[in-house]
């Protein structure tokens, strides 16, 4: 569904409990996820009863047009231990149904050293698949339009500056370049206070049980609410200069991946 109605823009950025600016917003979310890189692949498809895979998937799908352009350059932004980035390399694979074509490799990258090992010991597995590195999604290391598309998965909520985030998505695009977002949300409907359950009561004391840092997973809930709804972050996509803006809803609507052009 592609959305043309201008909505008031709901800026800012995430700002975990006790944190005063971006500075230690961002410090603490770097803390925070460096804690739970260890079981943060189990918890993400324990959690989520291994939805997650097929979220990705999707996603993936989405942009098979531009995957399948061996010499398009992808960045997976706030990859994590890379599970986006390697959804999209397989979708590169089925697409192109030659495991030795010359392709150029995804990168990933995340501002949390501990999640980007995780990714590399992966990538151990999938030769060619991608290239991870440690990179601040706010003052990325790439020149201006280096990349055909941008994604995120889960991860752009945790920035401590959305709009600063978009901006810089835009500069790292090349014209007519892509950008994926994929985040949770707030449903509506009848299993609106299902998921809100959930999400508040059961998933923080499992979380937190799993990983030993319980901290983590109460900021989770919390950050959800707090983030731009899917109307609000479309605008500010718009203001930050994509166009054909577009909203995938899954899951009763607590899933949405979000994309745009840059004309």
């Amino acid at each position: 569904m592609t959305l043309k109605l201008q909505e008031p823009v709901k800026a800012g950025g995430t700002r975990p409990k006790g944190t005063q600016n971006e500075r230690e917003a961002a410090e603490r979310v770097r803390e925070m996820f460096s804690r739970i890189a260890p079981r943060y692949d189990l918890l993400n498809h324990l959690l989520s009863f291994s939805l997650d895979h097929a979220w990705r998937r999707r996603t993936a799908r989405r942009f098979q047009r531009v995957l399948r352009r061996t010499e398009a350059r992808v960045l997976d932004l706030c990859c994590g231990t890379g599970d986006l980035t390697f959804a999209m390399n397989r979708m590169r694979m089925h697409a192109l149904r030659d495991e030795g074509a010359h392709r150029m490799p995804i990168i990933g990258s995340d501002f949390s050293e501990p999640m980007v090992e995780r990714a590399r010991k992966k990538a151990g597995h999938h030769p060619r698949a991608a290239v991870f590195l440690t990179a601040d999604a706010l003052r990325l290391p790439f020149p201006d339009a280096s990349f055909d598309l941008v994604t995120s998965a889960f991860g752009f909520r945790n920035l401590a500056n959305y709009e600063e985030g978009l901006r810089e998505i835009a500069r790292v695009l090349k014209r007519g370049g892509q950008v994926g977002i994929l985040e949770f949300s707030q449903p509506t409907g009848p299993m609106a206070g299902v998921f809100r359950f959930y999400f508040r009561r059961i998933m923080p004391l499992i979380g937190g049980a799993i990983s030993g840092s319980g901290e983590a997973y109460f900021y989770l809930p919390s950050s959800v609410e707090k983030f731009p709804s899917s109307a609000e972050l479309a605008a500010l996509m718009r203001k930050a200069g994509f166009g054909e803006v577009r909203m995938d809803s899954w899951n009763f609507g607590s899933v949405v991946l979000h994309s745009a052009k840059l004309p």
